[in-house]
């Protein structure tokens, strides 16, 4: 089976280095499958889950907190402020972050308040989808 390079970097640390079958990640205009020799492309990246598949077909779920994904013919590299493993994720701080999101959200304060908290929201939905993908590939 061939393979693609993949790196997932954030601002702290190289989260992943090594070959991939496939990279599933949630670019701007949906999700996206990047398998070896796929062409060229650069696209801004959602919050959200990205999967590696390596070459025995195990699956490696990564949370980000959006970024870029760039695809060169031989490696793909995912640039992330945040990144990290699904396993990593904190699900009760995670939950909490949503919930304290919701409850600005319906307060309604002020608009850079209202941004701030959609923002965690996306995120920290983002982080328990990515828990709950983990969970899924763990029971297969």
């Amino acid at each position: 089976m061939s393979t693609i390079h993949c790196d997932i970097v954030s601002a702290e640390a190289e989260i992943f280095h090594g070959e991939a079958s496939m990279v599933i990640a949630t670019g701007e205009a949906g999700e996206l499958g990047i398998a070896p020799r796929h062409a060229p492309l650069i696209t801004l990246l959602k919050p959200g889950s990205v999967e590696v598949i390596d070459a025995n077909g195990e699956r490696h779920p990564y949370y980000v907190s959006g970024g870029i994904l760039e695809v060169q013919p031989t490696v793909v590299t995912v640039l992330a402020d945040t990144a990290l493993r699904a396993r990593d994720i904190d699900e009760a701080s995670a939950k909490r972050a949503k919930d304290e999101a919701e409850r600005v959200l319906a307060n309604r304060g002020d608009a850079k308040t209202v941004a701030e908290a959609q923002q965690q929201l996306i995120q920290a939905a983002a982080q328990l989808q990515a828990l709950e993908r983990l969970r899924r590939n763990l029971k297969h």
